[in-house]
């Protein structure tokens, strides 16, 4: 695995859902602009993130954000 790649690993917000979604393969990678890196702490809980996702004006509701599934590969 390169270096670049293991730089995308992390926790990733859908904007639209306010669902996250913990990335720690190369299995599936969120696309921008409906997805955003919130840390690259893969292992931060839920309010760490809700903080996180507060802090950077990223979901009008941080509250409200819950964790979510990874799509399936068609």
């Amino acid at each position: 695995m390169t270096q670049q790649t293991a730089r995308k690993f992390g926790i990733y917000l859908n904007v639209k859902d306010g669902k996250v979604v913990r990335i720690t393969s190369p299995y599936w990678w969120p696309e921008p602009p409906d997805w955003v890196l919130v840390t690259e702490e893969v292992n931060a809980p839920l309010t760490k993130i809700r903080e996180l996702v507060k802090e950077k004006g990223l979901y009008p509701n941080p509250q409200g954000v819950t964790w979510g599934q990874i799509p399936l590969r068609e």
